[in-house]
């Protein structure tokens, strides 16, 4: 995990001068100039002030900062309550609390929007269950995945497991942006991309293929040569692997089709990436990532040992698309 900005260390127990005014600066901004996010983004940016990995300020990279206790020298326990965490911080415990109403009163003001998850459709798993993550806001309307818990009819996983979706996604990029550094990972990807590109056409046959079967299963049906019952459960089988496929052929032709930012700055890359690219990156990097539960309640950090990512050997196996 990179440092945060302000701090000189990852525990946090020296603040770093060169940012300490920069952010008091921001907050600054937003509580007495009533900057958005957007806005102290853009201030920050134009002023030079870069993120600890290097990057311009986000929208969502300011939030994000704005909304973590430690600038103020606090931390949430167990049970969600802010508390002093033994350390310093740029900021009062004042001035986060009014960032923590400002944010509430930008909620009320606005909606959020759809929020464009990067770690679904098996991008991420359940630890516990093997379940795959889901998108889900929580109760304040935070995105975040969840394992959701089973239904009536039996589908779901354990429910036990739940994270903030910058969290997780942030962790992810990191480590993917860590590994796209290393010598030769870039021809590797390459020649990976060739290997997906050839198996896009047999997926797209294998496709067309299940379509063809499913279509002369209703003609028998229509013609009473099969019973109900063989027709829905043969239609029930046709229809999963059908979306199984079609599923691995879109993030295969993701993969496919991306183009790798300039190795010069591949942070700054990554953070404008479309979202198709950082998908596209991560699926081709990684094979699996699995999430644990917390050791407690309101714990807002990846803790040792909570998110295991499974790197794959590339090339030539790409277990995910075949």
């Amino acid at each position: 995990m990179p440092r945060l900005f302000g701090f000189d260390d990852q525990s946090r127990q020296r603040l770093r001068d060169d940012e300490v005014d920069p952010l008091r600066q921001m907050v600054s901004r937003a509580l007495v100039g009533k900057l958005s996010n957007a806005g102290v983004a853009a201030w920050a940016n134009g002023e030079g002030y870069r993120g600890t990995m290097g990057g311009e300020w986000k929208d969502s990279s300011v939030g994000r900062l704005f909304r973590n206790p430690a600038i103020a020298g606090l931390r949430y326990d167990e049970d969600g309550q802010l508390v002093d965490a033994g350390h310093p911080g740029p900021i009062t415990p004042e001035e986060f609390m009014l960032l923590l109403e400002r944010e509430e009163s930008n909620k009320a003001a606005d909606p959020a929007p759809p929020y464009e998850y990067l770690l679904v459709d098996e991008g991420s798993h359940c630890g516990k269950c093997a379940h795959a993550m889901q998108g889900a806001r929580t109760n304040a309307g935070t995105p975040g995945y969840r394992c959701r818990p089973k239904d009536k009819q039996g589908r779901g996983g354990c429910g036990e497991v739940r994270i903030d979706a910058e969290l997780l996604e942030t962790y992810v990029g990191e480590y993917a942006v860590a590994e796209l550094l290393k010598p030769g990972i870039r021809e590797q990807i390459l020649e990976a991309q060739e290997a997906v590109k050839q198996r896009i056409e047999q997926m797209k046959a294998d496709a067309a293929d299940l379509a063809g079967r499913r279509t002369e299963l209703g003609a028998l049906y229509g013609r009473r040569e099969i019973s109900k019952d063989s027709f829905v459960a043969a239609e029930r089988e046709i229809a999963a692997s059908l979306k199984d496929i079609r599923s691995r052929l879109r993030y295969a032709e993701q993969m496919a089709n991306f183009k790798l930012g300039g190795a010069a700055d591949l942070v700054r890359w990554w953070n404008s990436a479309p979202h198709t690219s950082k998908s596209a990156i991560i699926r081709l990097l990684l094979r699996r990532i699995e999430v644990f539960p917390a050791s407690a309640r309101g714990v807002r950090t990846i803790e040792p040992g909570r998110v295991i990512l499974h790197w794959r050997q590339l090339p030539p196996s790409l277990s995910g698309v075949d």
